[in-house]
């Protein structure tokens, strides 16, 4: 069975940044981009979890939230 993670990714509007984070990776990256962040996140997954001794393979679930005020 492969291993499934959800990965939430929320825009700090302060800083202008997207970031994501997920414990049981773990990860915690940021990002201008939305897709950039993606990418990042697919790309240090596998090295992270064989470093956690966990299996590299797995199924990342993307949970987007980008909250801003309207006057």
């Amino acid at each position: 069975m492969v291993a499934e993670y959800t990965v939430i990714i929320t825009w700090d509007s302060e800083a202008a940044v997207w970031y994501a984070v997920c414990d049981d990776i773990p990860i915690a990256l940021e990002s201008g981009s939305f897709d950039a962040l993606v990418e990042r996140v697919k790309s240090a997954t596998p090295e992270l979890l064989k470093m956690n001794n966990a299996e590299s393979e797995c199924v990342l679930h993307f949970v987007a939230e980008r909250r801003d005020g309207v006057a």
